[in-house]
């Protein structure tokens, strides 16, 4: 499959992003919180995504390069509609995980002429408290410099028992390769995640919605889940629960993506 890679270049900031797929219509991808750039795992995403590739065009955006020692959910959100309007980006079917899809909802509310689909999977509108001793360690872990924990703590919240445990060495082995830099970055963009609230907001959404979750998810909650379909009652909407596949069912649950391509190509409404 052709990949191309770039750097959008803004004003005051440049933002990373890979594209793959030939079709005509636009799908933009937000992946979540991550202790190394999305950037090194583009071969996979686009093989994971690979349904994707005949009707769409996909955009996978990274955080922006330069952080600032603050920078909020809000910050990424006004970033990433930056640079999907800096490559003129129109009618885009966005798809947003975890972290992700705090800032794909955030996009949509505030610019809801830029997005004709929106896909939130195992994500928040607010970060409940429940959450946060979560998140929490993880910034504890990560500003120790405890790779290999914050690796194995990361895993073990995300993924259902069974896959962490498969996944167990393939982490630690990920761990040791983590620089000061990147646990520094990580440090800024989970922090940023504290606090979020974009209740108010949501009301601006335009399109119609697709809500995912799982009942196991240890990171954010499957009342986070609730909690958007809720506020998004009077939109189109579709909720899509899961049992089992724990806060990672976007990539452990076998069916997610052909339901996200259903979703995005009208065979959901």
């Amino acid at each position: 499959m052709t990949m191309q890679r770039g750097t959008v270049v803004a004003a005051d900031f440049t933002m990373d992003y890979f594209c793959f797929g030939s079709g005509s219509q636009t799908m933009v991808i937000l992946p979540g919180l991550s202790v190394q750039s999305v950037m090194g795992a583009a071969a996979a995403i686009a093989e994971e995504y690979a349904v994707m590739a005949e009707a769409f065009t996909v955009y996978v955006f990274d955080r922006r390069n330069e952080l600032p020692d603050l920078y909020s959910v809000s910050d990424m959100a006004e970033d990433t509609a930056t640079a999907i309007r800096r490559l003129g980006l129109k009618n885009i079917c966005l798809f947003g995980a975890s972290q992700g899809g705090m800032i794909a909802m955030t996009v949509a509310a505030r610019y809801p002429s830029l997005v004709s689909k929106l896909a939130l999977c195992s994500t928040a509108a607010s970060v409940r408290e429940e959450a946060q001793p979560v998140i929490g360690q993880w910034i504890a872990l990560a500003e120790k410099g405890d790779r290999e924990g914050l690796y194995l703590s990361f895993g073990k919240a995300v993924y259902p028992p069974a896959v962490f445990a498969s996944y167990r060495a393939a982490l630690v082995a990920a761990a040791a390769g983590v620089t000061e830099e990147e646990l520094k970055r990580f440090v800024i963009l989970a922090t940023g995640t504290v606090g979020f609230d974009a209740t108010r907001e949501l009301s601006a959404i335009a399109c119609p919605v697709l809500i995912a979750g799982d009942q196991t998810d240890a990171v954010l909650g499957v009342e986070a889940t609730h909690a958007i379909a809720s506020l998004l009652r009077d939109r189109p909407c579709t909720l899509l629960l899961y049992d089992g596949y724990g806060h990672a069912v976007y990539d452990t649950a076998p069916d997610f993506r052909q339901r996200l391509y259903d979703f995005f190509t009208e065979k959901i409404q």
